[in-house]
């Protein structure tokens, strides 16, 4: 079963989703920056982290998880670091601002690092990471999440998805951005399945006794009422492909988020049926010309991209890429077309505005 696309101009998408934030309490502000960080994903064909998700963010206003009108709180700041307490925010609002005080700390100390805790889902991670490259920075941006990642051996989910993003300008070549969840998929993407009605691949998740299950529907009840199973870190299952490094990626992003703010962390980070986790978030921001001269750094990296993109293909497939290549692509083309959504999410916000009173999408 494959969704119709339906493509909608970019501007009007992101009209759209602001006004659904402004209605609900959120400030112009925090509107236009949550409803920019969707629609780019989509943008860029992500489609489980685009404003699919909106329903979701819709019910944690209502409900209260999302504080649309939390005060930030600075815990602790020096010239190179920073920790924020959100108090409940909406992620993504308090992310760009976080990441946009860290690139300014960094413009005078040459690097800075810091936390945000007791926050909510952020969408992509990479939109942080990239916020660093007009500066001539390296960005980083990470996020902690529910538990959903099973541990290699393991039969139950102690740690989340937990996605980290790396960004580095080029100058000709469009900019390296790395942005991988540190387990095999998301589950956005197993949710993308569900909603298709497909069977997961082989070595994306376990059920509730550890052996390979292509149950979307399964997997994801699993998660929701903590009854074992989950997705398999990145590398799959055991250690034939290296699926203890994943975990170990997995855990060291709970580190860089939870653990060094002060948050919870690991299993003690979880969605209930009714509610998603408050989660915490990793950003950092490294001002190039601290090394070398930004110019022949991106010479550089346009010299190795270019030498990436000009590796013989394997047979049957077309072309080599690198990471961020492809999502820039697909985001050109949206900005040219329109950004693609399916027939059942453009349905859904077209009955979220009418709920809301909106204007027809």
């Amino acid at each position: 079963m494959v969704d119709t696309m339906v493509r909608i101009d970019r501007r009007v998408l992101e009209a759209f989703c602001s006004g659904v934030f402004r209605t609900l309490g959120l400030s112009d502000e925090d509107s236009r920056i949550a409803a920019e960080v969707l629609v780019v994903a989509d943008a860029m064909g992500i489609p489980s982290h685009g404003v699919a998700r909106i329903e979701r963010y819709v019910e944690g206003l209502r409900t209260g998880l999302m504080v649309p009108h939390a005060e930030e709180e600075t815990l602790m700041e020096s010239p190179s670091s920073l920790v924020v307490d959100a108090h409940g925010a909406m992620g993504a609002p308090v992310a760009a601002r976080s990441m946009r005080r860290l690139i300014e700390k960094a413009k005078s100390a040459g690097s800075a690092f810091g936390c945000v805790r007791d926050s909510n889902h952020f969408g992509i991670a990479g939109y942080y990471a990239r916020m660093a490259l007009a500066e001539d920075m390296i960005g980083i941006a990470a996020t902690n999440t529910a538990a959903l990642g099973v541990p290699t051996f393991g039969s139950a989910a102690m740690f989340g998805t937990n996605p980290f993003a790396f960004a580095a300008p080029a100058g000709e070549e469009r900019a390296f951005v790395l942005d991988m969840s540190t387990t095999v998929v998301t589950r956005g993407k197993v949710e993308v399945y569900e909603r298709s009605g497909k069977t997961l691949p082989e070595g994306w998740s376990v059920d509730g006794s550890g052996r390979s299950t292509h149950d979307a529907a399964g997997v994801l009840e699993g998660l929701q009422h903590r009854t074992g199973g989950g997705i398999l870190p990145l590398g799959g299952l055991g250690t034939a492909l290296g699926g203890h490094k994943g975990y170990g990626l997995a855990v060291m992003v709970d580190i860089l988020c939870a653990v060094l703010s002060g948050a919870p962390s690991g299993p003690a980070v979880y969605d209930t049926p009714t509610s998603s986790a408050r989660v915490s978030h990793f950003f950092g921001a490294i001002r190039i010309s601290s090394f070398r001269d930004p110019v022949e750094f991106r010479r550089d990296m346009d010299a190795m991209l270019a030498e990436l993109r000009a590796t013989p293909p394997a047979q049957g497939e077309e072309r080599v890429l690198y990471a961020g290549l492809p999502e820039s692509e697909r985001e050109s083309e949206s900005d040219r077309l329109g950004v693609p959504l399916s027939e059942p999410v453009f349905a859904k916000l077209v009955r979220i505005g009418k709920e809301l009173g909106l204007p027809k999408l």
